[in-house]
This record gives C-alpha cells, sequence and structure tokens, in this order.
C-alpha cells in the first residue's frame, strides 16, 4: 500500500520564512533498538531547490524522508514547511507533498487508470479534476497510451514511472523521492530524469535520494552527503567540488608498482590499472610525470587530469567510498 497523506482542504499560505524557506529540518534524531537511524540531521530548503541526499544504504536518508512524510515520527528535532510543524501540524501541510517511496507501491491487478485514481481520490481530488490529473500525469510520464492495461504487465521502468504520477496528482509544492530508479532500464531511467527537471524547472522543490553519484550530478543543484545516520557535508554542488575536491592525475604505466616522491602530490592510491595521484599543482606535476615517463620509457597507457568528482569528496568527507 501506498502511504497517502490525506489532509483538511483548507490550503495554508504557502509562505517562507524571513529568510525565504520554505522547509527548516532542525535536530532531528530517530533510533531504533540496535541502531541509531538519525544524529541531529539538519537542513533548509528554499523554493525550487533541486536538493539531493546522497550515500550509501543504511546512511539515514529514507528515515529521514519518511519522518518529512509523517510515516515515522522522530524522536527529537522539528521540520516545519510553510511554517507549520510536520508532527504537530500534518493535515495542515501534508497536501503539499508528494512521496515516490523506494518500493514499488501499485496494486498489480488493476489498470494504471485505476491506479492513479484510487491515489487521486485518497489525496481528496476528484471528479473533472481528477480526470484531467490523471490524463496530465499519464502524458507527462510518457504512459498515456498504456492507461488501461494492467499493472502487472508493466515493466520494473514503467511501473516507478506510475509510482511518480501517483505522487502528482495533487500537485505538490514538494516533491519527495526516494532511490527512484533503483533496477529499472536506461530509457525509463531517462524519462524520469527529464520528467524531475521539468517539474523543477515549474517550480517543484525536489528531494531526491539516491546512492548513485552521477544522478546528483546530473538532477541536483544541492547536495547532502550522508553517512551513518548524520549529514557530513552540505552545500551547493559546485561549492562542495571547490572546497573537498582536489585535481588529480590518473597515471597508468604496465608494472610500475612504486610511486617516485613528487613534494606536490598530496595522496595517492591505486585505482584500476593504474594510479590516482592528488596534488593543488597539476600542471607541475604532470610535466615531472612526463620527464620521468622519457627517462625511464615507461609504456605509459593514459596520462591525464582528472577534476574534482563527487566521488573524491565522498572519500573526503567520510574517509571511505561510496558503497551500496
Amino acid at each position: 500500500m501506498v502511504q497517502v497523506m490525506t489532509g483538511a482542504m483548507a490550503s495554508p499560505a504557502t509562505t517562507t520564512d524571513n529568510n525565504g524557506y520554505m522547509l527548516e529540518v532542525n535536530g532531528l534524531k530517530k533510533a531504533y533498538p540496535k541502531k541509531q537511524a538519525l544524529e541531529h540531521v539538519t537542513f533548509s530548503l528554499k523554493p525550487g531547490t533541486s536538493f539531493g541526499f546522497l550515500g550509501p544504504n543504511g546512511a539515514g536518508k529514507s528515515t529521514t524522508m519518511k519522518i518529512l512524510t509523517g510515516i515515522v515520527k522522530a524522536d527529537s528535532g522539528t521540520a516545519k514547511l510553510f511554517g507549520k510543524d510536520l508532527n504537530r501540524e500534518p493535515d495542515a501541510v501534508s497536501k503539499f507533498i508528494g512521496y515516490v517511496p523506494q518500493e514499488i507501491t501499485l496494486y498489480d491487478k488493476l489498470s494504471a487508470y485505476d491506479n492513479l485514481q484510487f491515489f487521486g481520490e485518497a489525496y481528496g481530488v476528484g471528479g473533472k479534476e481528477l480526470k484531467q490529473r490523471i490524463h496530465d500525469v499519464l502524458a507527462r510520464t510518457g504512459l498515456l497510451d498504456r492507461s488501461k492495461d494492467i499493472v502487472s504487465t508493466f515493466s520494473g521502468g514503467m511501473k516507478r514511472r506510475i509510482n511518480i504520477a501517483a505522487a502528482l496528482l495533487h500537485r505538490p509544492k514538494l516533491l519527495i523521492l526516494d532511490e527512484p530508479t533503483v533496477g529499472i532500464d536506461p530509457q525509463s531511467r531517462n524519462h524520469i530524469f527529464e520528467m524531475i527537471r521539468e517539474l523543477n524547472r515549474e517550480g517543484v522543490t525536489i528531494i531526491y535520494s539516491t546512492h548513485y553519484m552521477e544522478e546528483v550530478e546530473a538532477l541536483c543543484d544541492e547536495v547532502a552527503i550522508m553517512d551513518q545516520g548524520s549529514i557530513k557535508a552540505m552545500g551547493p554542488l559546485g561549492q562542495l567540488l571547490e572546497q573537498y575536491g582536489r585535481n588529480s592525475i590518473y597515471l597508468e604505466v604496465p608494472g610500475l608498482t612504486e610511486l617516485p616522491h613528487d613534494p606536490d602530490v598530496t595522496s595517492f592510491h591505486k585505482k584500476g590499472s593504474g594510479w590516482l595521484l592528488e596534488t593543488e599543482d597539476s600542471a607541475a606535476v604532470m610535466q615531472r610525470l612526463l620527464r620521468l615517463a622519457s627517462q625511464h620509457q615507461w609504456d605509459v597507457k593514459q596520462l591525464e587530469v582528472v577534476r574534482p568528482s563527487l566521488e573524491s569528496v565522498f572519500l573526503k568527507v567520510t574517509g571511505t567510498a561510496l558503497r551500496d
């Protein structure tokens, strides 16, 4: 079953606070019997932001999202949308949130249209408006021609697109997506990407959870890196790359088991068949490597500057590589 958040139909003023934030999350904590799931998670979002939660499975991303949607209650801390507390006043704000859970939450024996009709009514949408909204979200997901087909006949990617469609029926101002591309085909993945970009261009604020770095780089303008229940680094994508990332040089020479000392190389490690050397002066290091290659007649297969990436940022702030 989809966890549908229903509420009073009266619309609160969708105003931001004095700092222009629509969502303010402060000090969220959540513990389970054998695990501290969240430890003082704090962040704020302005309208129209595309915000990515990047971290491995078990980092606390899903727990944070479930707290924001009211499915899970925090042990302490607050979350406010348009100034309304999500725990204390869920009916006042729930209609502004669309939630796409990681699990497929559809009725396999119903058609796509009937699924959407059920979820739309649960969100409080009905009549001609619901019919129009179902048409609109099916068109947006590229599945209008499959509206009468039984969901059990759909591919995994098509089911995920309908899953997203269900969260859009009530025109949410905040769309929360938890790992929406897990296990899908490239065509559906690209369609979901373009749909999210389009929604964001239309002013919908996005919270996107993933453990795929390339998805964050493709979709998000702000990023929070999560690990072990807390946010390790957060900010605009470019700022994180500049603050934590370093230019590196990739060198691949068959049989090279040891690197000569270089004063401008701050760290290095094996990567694939070669070496990745981190440096703040890539030009100088490149020149010295070229001289060494000539002197020692290295059979250089690859030598290139590698620009800062989220992978290097994640390694820097967590001390480990991103893992499933």
